[in-house]
């Protein structure tokens, strides 16, 4: 069983930083492609940042320039640099990681999620 275990959410004023961390851990082969989901009070689950285990990245145009995505293959961990926050990028925010097993098989794992709460 892949456990994702987030950290690092919490309470920031406006024009604030914040920084996220998820660690992988249990049973497998690799880690694809990790990234960072957001679900906003009423809204819809919505990708925030992804990135290749080659280090290719891919940002929402909404958080372009503020945040930054990056891993520690090393460490199956993934983090969530978040600069200038704004009220809107108030969210539970998730970890999403594709894992792939011994068996050569797939499967997307996410974790459980950490508030982020921006206020103005």
């Amino acid at each position: 069983q892949v456990q994702l275990v987030e950290s690092g959410g919490g309470l920031v004023q406006a024009g604030g930083s914040l920084r996220l961390s998820c660690a992988a851990s249990g049973t497998f082969f690799s880690i694809n492609d990790m990234g960072w989901y957001r679900q906003g009070p009423g809204k819809q689950r919505e990708l925030v940042a992804s990135i290749t285990s080659g280090g290719r990245t891919n940002y929402a145009d909404s958080v372009k320039g503020r945040f930054t995505i990056s891993r520690d293959n090393a460490k199956n961990t993934v983090y969530l640099q978040m600069n200038n926050l704004k009220p809107e990028d108030t969210a539970v925010y998730y970890c999403n990681a594709e894992v792939r097993y011994y068996s050569h098989t797939y499967s997307p794992r996410w974790g459980q999620g950490t508030q982020v709460t921006v206020s103005s």
